[in-house]
């Protein structure tokens, strides 16, 4: 039986997590949702990252 997951996964995304390849292997990984370090880096550097 092949039973839906209750609990997600989330991914804080930084400076060292934060180039595309590392996103995409996270995201293949099974993350199902990113948030964004707020504490490292401007909201200039996160809008470029998006």
């Amino acid at each position: 039986m092949n039973r839906a997951r209750r609990a997600r996964i989330v991914a804080t995304l930084g400076p060292a997590s934060r180039a595309p390849g590392t996103v995409k292997a996270l995201a293949q990984a099974g993350v199902d949702v990113f948030r964004l370090n707020f504490s490292h880096g401007s909201h200039e550097d996160h809008a470029a990252a998006l």
